[in-house]
């Protein structure tokens, strides 16, 4: 065979050299890698934490508003749904039989008079909305999202998964959920929620207001004119600002107060 290595100018065989990557490649891949490289702002846009399964609402899941301290409402509102309050007096439930295209629950003969006087399913649902509460803040994973923006999540793009923070978390503007039919968001808040004036949660590729879970430990206020999707589990108070609209669920601890709110259920 034909001795293809080249030799010296002693005669002597000399290595292959190496094939030299230009630099110019060099650079553009570097630039790229740069480009692609998630920053700690964007990791959630840029990766997908481990799927989580709904939250079991029991029997909670069949109210639109659920409150144990009481409805307040500046009319009108219109809510789709089941509401009811536990163990209040029904007088605590403010909302008249017009704005309602559901079921109105309370535990006494007091309030309005479409009422429908079940203690015993209200103490039920109260309970299983304390559970799906407990359930909801102690969830874990491997691959969960804390503290993302320090809790200020607007005109972030969140995909499925446990999102976790210390604080208070805000939306002022809008942020967008992208995920698919069956995937689940569980936001595990310390603080309270805030949506601002205007603000809205967006949905996209197919996500459901179903499986979105906002597991809050102090107050949450949905600013006016705002639009907020999802299943609200508050420790405390729930408020809708003039105007807001919720497609979802109210599940509070303490009172739920409406004004010329659109409460639509899931």
């Amino acid at each position: 065979m034909k001795n293809t290595n080249a030799k010296d100018k002693f005669g002597m065989n000399r290595a292959p050299s190496k094939t030299r990557i230009p630099t110019r490649l060099v650079l553009l891949a570097a630039l790229l890698a740069l480009l692609y490289s998630p920053s700690p702002g964007m990791a959630a846009e840029n990766s997908l934490p481990t799927r989580q399964l709904r939250v079991n609402l029991g029997t909670a899941g069949n109210f639109v508003i659920l409150s144990k301290t009481g409805i307040t409402d500046v009319p009108a509102s219109a809510v789709i749904g089941n509401v009811g309050t536990s163990p209040i007096t029904g007088a605590a439930l403010g909302l008249t039989c017009p704005e309602v295209k559901g079921r109105i629950y309370t535990v006494d003969a007091a309030g309005p008079a479409c009422r429908v006087e079940n203690a015993t399913l209200l103490t039920t649902a109260v309970h299983d909305m304390e559970t799906a509460y407990t359930d909801a803040a102690g969830r874990t994973s491997t691959s969960v999202v804390t503290e993302l923006g320090a809790g200020n999540i607007s005109r972030l793009t969140l995909r499925p998964g446990l999102y976790k923070w210390g604080t208070g978390v805000k939306i002022t503007t809008r942020v967008t959920l992208s995920g698919g039919k069956n995937d689940v968001w569980i936001f595990q808040i310390a603080g309270g929620l805030t949506a601002g004036s205007g603000a809205s949660v967006i949905l996209t590729g197919g996500a459901q207001a179903r499986n979105i879970f906002w597991q809050v430990a102090s107050g949450t206020t949905i600013g006016t004119r705002a639009n907020f999707k999802g299943i609200i589990l508050c420790k405390t108070l729930i408020a809708l600002n003039t105007g807001a609209t919720l497609d979802g669920r109210a599940l509070a601890q303490t009172a739920v107060t409406l004004q010329m709110n659109d409460v639509t259920s899931p």
